[in-house]
């Protein structure tokens, strides 16, 4: 207290004069309507700017909440256009032209339920390619269910725990993705063949059929997996070589691996009871 006072005591010429000018500045504001506005506009351009400011390193400390809020209201509107029926419209062509996801055989809701999932580890130069998902067991997730991206398949639930779950990647050397070519309804089956994460191959395409570069390729639905019609790429080349019965087709995957941020797990209800038919039944599954 004694060395406040000493130092008020030292400047009080200074003080005084700061005090004056303060007591000025007001006058002039409050008395004169002209230089009242010039304070008070400058005085709000600042504030704002301040304001904003502090806003944006609010709103920085707040990206990672924000990103899960948002993750989950997009999973669960991506869940609804999978429950709503599939709307055919008739262009001028007499062709039908259909929303994202392909319309399928039945008129059923679709028994799909999508669980928004955060990428906490991914690879993309190895040859067999891992994710590893912020979501486990305490979150629905099951070893067996799909998981895809706002643009594309990403891959399958490998293992579970009870907060994590890993993902065998697109990218990886023994996961077959049943799917088909849309044009033509033309069912084969995508795989990575290493090398470039962009770049996967479709097999078993008949040679009678006639893809061409800019085709889209999608799931088929034929599993248990994936619904029908989720984007996998688009055909970024066609050779037909000698002493083949099927193309030789690339595809340009829709989804950047090197980027994946957030991924939805897709859940079908209906699971265990397709596949406990078609096992009594004798049937195989098809690629998954």
């Amino acid at each position: 207290m004694r060395n406040l006072f000493a130092f008020i005591y030292r400047f009080r010429a200074f003080l005084v004069f700061l005090l004056l000018e303060v007591l000025c500045v007001y006058l002039i504001v409050r008395y004169n309507t002209y230089q009242g506005a010039a304070f008070f506009n400058s005085a709000s351009k600042y504030v704002g700017q301040v304001l904003e400011f502090q806003s944006g390193v609010t709103d920085y400390f707040r990206l990672a909440s924000i990103n899960n809020t948002l993750a989950r209201e997009n999973a669960a509107l991506r869940e609804q256009v999978l429950r709503k029926k599939t709307v055919a419209l008739a262009d001028s062509t007499g062709k039908l032209d259909t929303t994202y996801y392909a319309p399928s055989d039945t008129v059923r809701t679709v028994p799909y339920v999508l669980h928004a999932a955060r990428v906490i580890n991914n690879s993309v130069r190895r040859t067999n390619n891992y994710l590893t998902l912020s979501v486990g067991t305490a979150d629905g997730v099951q070893p067996g269910m799909g998981v895809m991206s706002a643009k594309g398949v990403v891959g399958r639930i490998k293992t579970v725990s009870e907060h994590y779950s890993t993902v065998t990647s697109l990218l990886h050397s023994q996961l077959l993705i049943s799917a088909k070519i849309k044009q033509s309804n033309t069912f084969g089956t995508v795989k990575w063949p290493g090398g470039d994460y962009r770049t996967a191959v479709l097999d078993y395409i008949p040679l009678h059929v006639k893809p061409v570069k800019g085709d889209t390729v999608m799931t088929s639905g034929f599993n248990t997996v994936f619904p029908e019609g989720i984007m996998v790429g688009t055909i970024s080349s066609v050779q037909k070589e000698q002493d083949k019965s099927f193309y030789t087709i690339r595809v340009k995957l829709s989804v950047d691996f090197a980027q994946l941020s957030y991924v939805y797990v897709v859940e079908n209800r209906q699971k265990e009871e397709r596949e406990n038919l078609e096992q009594n039944a004798g049937i195989l599954p098809d690629e998954e």
